[in-house]
């Protein structure tokens, strides 16, 4: 089913709660509505898809059609051998996909809890925390071409994920409408505790169960980022800079505390961006409507009223600061639209 708004506010489809206005918004619930939407000599000019508005951050009016999936089934597609294949609609809310794989004791989606934003949105922006990456248990995404108008399925192997970053944010990017996600998830107990704090919630709990490290996650976020119903924000607004080897060497020899991490390529490093805006001195900063949050430098918040062009500016300060003091370019993760 179709639903059509026109010239309709964005403040409560976007987690920054930024007060602008789509000349169109269209809400779909079956990957057949699609064809309809990009019928030939339909098609609209200027699209964009939607999801929870978590990961976005709108500067202006958005002067064209925003896409928005409702779909919201859940189902479970076969069994090989220890692996369920779980199959979500792009309509779907992330977290209540985690939850509802903890309810059924499907192992691999529990460190993902509480991250906001849908299920379309997982594959395309690679979402991750505490060691674990929606790579791990994509199987297959399911998408609809604009150009060629047709639905199409692209296996995990070749979906060119990467850190924060996907075929859909390059190859694709404008081209594809994620419809749905399918998912490998265990039956085994594979609990993945490689973050110190991961370890002593879930410990504080009593055993790695499923449901333990689910509320061990939720507690870690709850007590670490703002509620965006109190503060606008778009959780992680900067990707953690990767770097080449020898280079983290020298900066960790300066700085002994810094905390470093490895990537796929041995050769490389990955850097906090939280610790380098903190040691920056940006950490709880506030200029105007926009703020470093005081418990997780990562996260710039609106104090109220802000635009997104104030946001945008407050962030290219922070860039800024951070490149001064350690010589590196922190970019964000946030799409600016």
């Amino acid at each position: 089913m179709i639903k059509e708004y026109k010239d309709h506010p964005l403040r409560d489809l976007n987690s920054f709660h930024v007060e602008e206005r789509a000349d169109r918004i269209i809400e779909f619930d079956s990957k057949q509505d699609l064809d309809q939407i990009f019928a030939e000599g339909a098609t609209p000019e200027n699209w964009y898809t939607l999801g929870g508005g978590n990961n976005i951050l709108f500067t202006q009016r958005f002067a064209g059609t925003l896409l928005k999936p409702v779909g919201k089934e859940i189902k479970i597609k076969e069994q090989i051998d220890d692996c369920v294949i779980i199959e979500a609609e792009a309509g779907v809310e992330w977290d209540d996909m985690v939850a509802w794989s903890v309810e059924r004791d499907l192992w691999g989606m529990e460190n993902l809890s509480l991250i906001p934003g849908t299920v379309g949105a997982a594959p395309v922006q690679n979402i991750g925390a505490y060691g674990a990456e929606a790579k791990d248990i994509i199987h297959r995404v399911h998408y609809f071409n604009t150009e060629r108008r047709e639905h199409l399925t692209l296996h995990c192997n070749d979906c060119h994920f990467a850190y924060r970053d996907s075929i859909f944010k390059q190859e694709l990017r404008g081209r594809a409408i994620i419809t749905s996600v399918e998912f490998c998830l265990s039956k085994t107990p594979q609990p993945n505790l490689g973050y110190g704090d991961l370890i002593r919630e879930t410990e504080a709990r009593g055993e790695a169960s499923l449901q333990n490290i689910r509320d061990a996650v939720c507690a870690i976020r709850q007590g670490k980022l703002p509620d965006t119903a109190v503060l606008g924000n778009a959780g992680s607004f900067f990707k953690n800079p990767i770097i080449p080897l020898d280079e983290a060497e020298q900066m960790q020899a300066q700085y002994e505390n810094m905390p470093i991490y490895p990537t796929a390529d041995d050769n490389k490093r990955k850097l906090a961006a939280g610790w380098l805006i903190d040691q920056a001195g940006m950490k709880g900063y506030r200029n105007g409507n926009v703020g470093v949050h005081d418990r997780q430098a990562l996260v710039l918040v609106n104090l109220g009223g802000a635009t997104g062009g104030e946001v945008i500016a407050f962030a290219q300060k922070v860039v800024a600061t951070v490149k001064e003091k350690f010589g590196i370019e922190i970019s964000p993760e946030v799409n600016v639209l």
